[in-house]
């Protein structure tokens, strides 16, 4: 499929003089420039995601919590039409009368949906008239951007951050879309020789303390991430590094998904209801194998386990006689740590074994490669209020049956990473790339 850009992107964007709250405001000609750049960087760097697929391959949806390509491409675009272009570009005039309908997500105050197990279903539009939906909404784009009123700033860089999500969705959708195909295609083999041994696992201890957990309102942040609060953590420890697979195939081995007493009620529920007997993807043919975007291979036994729900997780930790971490321990663990790690750029689409260059511990793969399962529930902050209108709906609506991941994965474009973002999905979920770090209580 042709793109409008060939140039391999460098995703590395500047967000250090936004913030989302609407009052909010851009003020010096050098933030507004950054703005613009970083809108045109972002919007490249979604099609660069696309330019190993055919047609076909964007319109396909394996099951209803995995969208098709195509829909994300036109989605992220809908969000700037509709919260920036229709708000603040005098006289604009929407690209197609029905696509709010398409492409409106779950923003319920934003007008009717379609339904999102039905995605798959639309042939039409084409492929092409998505792209050409693109063009027409960065075309207006540059016209904002170009005179950017200062009350959408806040919400073009929440579009762009926005996009970034859907970055990681195309892949981790695409992955599971794929899985299911005999062929086992192959998105890339760049980057995907075995990296080495995995570093020792060591516990680090932390002491008791009275944090600050939260954002503190310097750069962006989602408003769930807010407000920035005091939590009492007692003393914990935590793993130098993530599960690998070799430890868990030690938990397959020892009846792991057949002893009920190690799994949570509603998690055994499941694993019987689905069958579950290994992670996502993984498949037995005399060895172990596992389906990757580079094709279907044997198992690495030094990488980290990935594709497991929050059942999983939580039972594997059981089993080790441990626990996961809460996500203010996660949290307070981080504090100094750098921003290392296999992101998005790097092309391997997968955990690797070995730390990133970047990655000097003591805490290994904090981000990147995996994210990371917490025994938080995702709920408000004390305090925390969603903003008003339909970009209220954009997180707190979902504080209910989700669990808390932290850190970021080799889908994560490495500027969207920061050390308070709160992922979340419900505990059964298993196609996104989620892995485990085991926390203790400490004496």
């Amino acid at each position: 499929m042709a793109l409008r850009d060939s140039r391999t992107y460098d995703n590395h964007m500047t967000t250090t003089a936004y913030a989302t709250s609407p009052s909010s405001a851009l003020s010096p000609a050098a933030d507004a420039e950054a703005l613009r750049v970083a809108y045109e960087v972002t919007r490249l760097a979604t099609e660069e995601l696309c330019s190993p697929l055919e047609p076909e391959d964007y319109v396909i949806q394996s099951m209803p919590d995995a969208s098709p390509v195509k829909w994300h491409l036109a989605h992220t675009s809908w969000f700037f039409e509709t919260f920036v272009l229709r708000p603040h570009l005098a006289g604009y005039h929407e690209f197609h009368p029905q696509y709010a309908l398409l492409f409106n997500s779950y923003y319920v105050a934003a007008g009717p949906r379609w339904p999102r197990p039905e995605r798959g279903l639309l042939s039409r539009p084409t492929v092409a008239d998505v792209m050409r939906y693109r063009r027409h909404i960065d075309q207006r784009m540059q016209r904002v951007l170009r005179d950017l009123p200062p009350a959408a700033a806040p919400t073009v860089l929440l579009g762009i951050h926005h996009e970034q999500q859907h970055q990681e969705l195309i892949l981790t959708d695409l992955k599971h879309h794929w899985s299911l195909n005999p062929l086992q295609p192959v998105y890339s083999q760049e980057n995907m020789s075995p990296a080495g041994d995995a570093p020792p696992l060591n516990w680090l201890e932390f002491p008791e303390q009275l944090a600050w957990i939260g954002h503190d309102g310097h750069g962006f942040a989602f408003d769930n991430e807010a407000r920035r609060h005091r939590e009492f953590v007692h003393a914990f420890r935590l793993a130098s590094r993530l599960v690998t697979n070799q430890e868990y195939l030690r938990f397959m081995a020892d009846g792991g998904y057949e002893r009920p007493e190690l799994w949570l009620s509603d998690g055994w529920a499941v694993r019987q209801a689905r069958g579950w007997t290994a992670p996502l993807y993984w498949r037995q043919q005399g060895h172990w194998t596992v389906y990757t975007l580079a094709g279907r291979r044997r198992l690495e036994p030094a990488e980290p386990v990935c594709h497991v729900s929050y059942y999983e997780a939580d039972a594997y930790a059981r089993w080790a006689g441990a626990r996961l971490p809460t996500e203010a321990e996660w949290e307070v663990a981080a504090a100094g740590a750098p921003l290392a790690g296999h992101f998005v750029e790097s092309r391997r689409f997968h955990p690797s074994s070995a730390p990133a260059a970047d990655d000097a511990g003591p805490l290994h793969q904090l981000y990147g490669d995996l994210w990371q399962w917490t025994a938080s529930p995702y709920v408000g902050y004390p305090g925390y209020r969603p903003v008003t209108g339909a970009l209220g709906e954009y997180n707190g609506k979902f504080m209910c049956n989700q669990m808390v991941l932290r850190g970021a994965s080799c889908a994560t474009p490495r500027s969207h990473a920061r050390r308070t973002y709160r992922n979340f999905f419900a505990p059964d979920a298993r196609w996104q790339f989620a892995g485990i770090r085991l926390a203790e209580d400490r004496a």
